[in-house]
């Protein structure tokens, strides 16, 4: 068992966000699910707590109402093989979320998600300074990351 898991508060979307996220990732489980009863805050038999795994990574997740909301300040980071893999989890994702900026999107349940293929770091950390930064200045007028793009313009210096 990993011993630190990211901890989802939902206002009470959690089950549509685990039916979703185990949809789109290709080694994804549900694990344990309890709901509420009688009395509760939330209607008997909604989800009031889970545990799912996406590509191996164990996450909790847990229907609290509107006390809680979502930000920037976390966001989940997919790190993508290459261009196929990033139009695949760009489309999952913004089908019904919001596409930002440099490879970031929310999904429908205001989740900060970076869609990130493997020549980003690459091609940011390149040791030739003009290099590095004709990448930066690509990546920065994107919204999904195009990897063509974005080694073309660290090419033509």
């Amino acid at each position: 068992m990993q011993k630190i898991t990211p901890f989802l508060m939902f206002n009470d979307q959690a089950e549509a966000a685990i039916t979703l996220y185990t949809s789109i990732f290709p080694q994804a489980s549900v694990g344990r699910i309890s709901r509420y009863g009688k009395g509760a805050p939330l209607p008997e038999g909604t989800l009031m707590s889970a545990s799912f795994v996406l590509q191996g990574l164990a996450f909790s997740c847990f229907n609290a109402g509107p006390y809680f909301q979502f930000s920037e300040g976390i966001s989940l980071y997919v790190d993508c093989a290459d261009q196929a893999e990033v139009d695949y989890y760009w489309q999952a994702f913004c089908a019904e979320g919001t596409p930002s900026r440099c490879g970031w999107l929310k999904d429908k349940f205001g989740i900060s998600w970076q869609i990130i293929p493997a020549a980003l770091p690459r091609l940011l950390a390149d040791p030739d300074a003009g290099r590095a930064s004709r990448a930066m200045q690509a990546m920065m007028a994107m919204a999904k990351i195009d990897v063509a793009l974005l080694e073309a313009a660290a090419a033509n210096g």
